[in-house]
């Protein structure tokens, strides 16, 4: 198995999609990047703690390649907004990859050339590549928020379209 750590807004909408995807078998909300210790999302919602909100994603490599994460990852969310995703503002949305490796450092770096290099965003990519250290997990009520609160007004309007959207775009990479 392999972990991926990946920050695109909000991280219920990460958590969302990546559920469904086939070779994944574990996702996590939490935080990442920043310089308090064992922060809370009040603390981190502030925008000062310099914390992510991120999905630790445990994968399958046999499965599902860290590459294809990625592919996923710039599909659903927009990785040009700096410290923005909608109407979530802040550096606590920002689009990023903490790399767990120097082989996943490389990749995340030759995906967002690719990416790129194809012209499909108008701006540059703002995706922060910065190496992973510490994963602090989100609290209980954040795990799992979209399967247990789907009519919820967040997750209907914001959350169910991306996951609409995955689904449309990777009908065969879904789980069973």
């Amino acid at each position: 198995m392999e972990v991926a750590t990946l920050g695109g807004g909000c991280f219920w909408c990460l958590e969302a999609v990546y559920d469904e995807l086939r070779g994944v078998t574990d996702v996590v909300s939490g935080y990442a990047g920043g310089h308090v210790n064992n922060p809370s999302y009040k603390q981190v919602t502030t925008g000062r703690t310099g914390h992510a909100e991120v999905v630790q994603i445990t994968f399958d490599p046999a499965i599902v390649s860290f590459k294809e994460i990625l592919e996923v990852f710039f599909t659903i969310h927009d990785p040009t907004t700096l410290d923005r995703q909608g109407n979530d503002v802040g550096p606590q949305y920002r689009s990023a990859i903490f790399y767990h490796s120097d082989e996943q450092k490389r990749i995340a770096e030759e995906t967002i050339r690719e990416i790129e290099e194809a012209d499909i965003w108008d701006n540059p990519i703002v995706t922060d590549v910065t190496p992973f250290d510490k994963f602090y997990e989100a609290e209980d009520y954040h795990q799992e928020y979209f399967a247990r609160n789907p009519e919820q007004g967040y997750c209907r309007v914001i959350i169910a379209p991306k996951v609409a959207k995955f689904r449309k775009m990777y009908l065969n990479r879904l789980k069973a």
